[in-house]
Formats: C-alpha cells, structure tokens, sequence
C-alpha cells in the first residue's frame, strides 16, 4: 500500500517509485523562517517574517540532497512552529518533509516525528537514508514512545526498521561495488610503469579511506574519497589525455 494523499502512510523502504520513512526528532534545531511564498531563510533574513523549529532530522535529510532548489512549506506552521510541511527536490528526487506531535501534547521536541517521503532514483534515494543516519549519529526509527509512534506512523518497529535498513543496505552494496570495480582497475595497471604505480598507491589509500567511511555509513566521504581514486587512476592510465599530461610534466 503506497501513501494516500491526506492520510498516514505505511512505512515503505526499497520500491520502485517511492520511499516512506518515519524518524524520531530529538532537538528542535535550528530555528528558520520563511517568505509569503513559504520558501525558507535563515532566521532573520530580510523579507521573512515566520518562524519554523526545522529539527535535527529534517536538517539531515536536506543535507542528504546535496546541492537541491530551496525547500518551500507547502504547510506553514500556526501556533505550533514545531508543525509544517516542506518540499524540496533536486534533478533526481522529491522530497517532503512533515512534522507533527506524536505524544505529550507537542509540549517537547522529543513529542515530534517527521514523514519523509521520497520519490525519484531509488540508487539516490537509498543514499540519501544512509545519509541522515550518518549525520544523525542515531537510529532515527528508534522512538522514544515505541507504542504511540507505531501507532501514529501505521507500521509496527520491525517495518520501520526494515524499511530504513534496506535502503541503507542498498546503498552500501553500490558504494562497495565502486570500491570493487576502482580497486580491479589499480589491479590492472599494476606494473606499467613506476610512475604510474606510484599514482596508483595514492589510489589504494583513497581506496582504503572508502572502504573506512563505508564503514561508518558516511555517504560524503566514501564520495571524496572515490573520486580521489579515480581521479588517481585517470592519471595513471598511459591511455588516457591525463596520464599522457601526467608523464610529460614528470619529463616521461
């Protein structure tokens, strides 16, 4: 069962159009504020007048998006500035963002969960969840009323946690896959010339800081240090415009 417009979704993990995925906030932070076009500022930005608690989680999940259009409640919040609804999206995934009290009246920033619903590439999608928990330092399906929030989000805590842990189990074989495929790359030019083996070592340290940041599921730095590797072995591939570049500097 997919989300109906209005109403409470199942969690829904790894699917091919979309992602549902509930998060417990534990802080209220940071404060933002937004236009009569319900785009957010900063606080205290010229021109804005309202006033939003944006919440660690929905923070973690706008920095998984990387580079993105400024996010816009398409719900602003009234009394309560610890309940809204956002949208934001980049080239290849949507993204809203909902906040509301699950318990204890909305009287704490503990009260609160956020729905995040994505649609778009199921790869980016995937990396973003992992992402958020990263950033997070937390299992965010992990609540602090277990009962109320299952019953508030329509998905028992074993969906909650396989709808998270899938998607993080799908971006970890992809990254794992581009450390392999780099690492049979550094394999196969082994021994062309010492030059190029010295490049390639640079390669297999950025490798092994891949392999680390994998790890410890932070999705940014896996991507610097992947693109340290390639870039690494570009330079060393006696084929290429670069390693030729690279061999003329050296006085090859």
């Amino acid at each position: 069962m997919h989300e109906e417009e209005g109403g409470v979704a199942e969690p829904i993990g790894v699917d091919p159009q979309l992602s549902v995925l509930y998060a417990q906030v534990a802080s209220s932070d940071p404060r933002m504020a937004f236009d009569e076009g319900g785009v957010m500022h900063q606080f205290g930005t010229k021109g804005s007048f309202g006033k939003v608690y944006l919440g660690d989680v929905a923070r973690a999940a706008l920095r998984s998006l990387g580079t993105h259009d400024p996010p816009i409640f398409i719900r602003m919040p009234r009394v309560d500035e610890q309940n809204w609804e956002l949208a934001c999206e980049t080239d290849e995934i949507k993204m809203r963002i909902s906040s509301s009290h699950y318990w204890g009246f909305g009287l704490f920033a503990k009260c609160f969960l956020n729905k995040i619903v994505m649609e778009g590439s199921l790869p980016t999608r995937a990396r973003c969840a992992m992402d958020i928990v990263s950033s997070l330092g937390r299992n965010p399906w992990e609540p602090f009323r277990v009962k109320t929030f299952e019953r508030a989000t329509s998905g028992l805590m074993a969906v909650h946690t396989s709808s998270w842990d899938g998607l993080i189990s799908l971006a970890r074989e992809s990254m794992s896959d581009d450390i392999t495929r780099l690492q049979d790359s550094v394999h196969g030019m082994r021994g062309v010339d010492e030059a190029g083996d010295v490049l390639l070592d640079s390669a297999d340290e950025a490798l092994d800081r891949a392999r680390e940041a994998l790890a410890d599921k932070n999705t940014p730095a896996v991507d610097r240090a992947l693109s340290r590797a390639s870039s690494a072995i570009v330079r060393a591939d006696p084929n290429s415009d670069f390693g030729s570049m690279e061999r003329e500097l050296l006085g090859d």
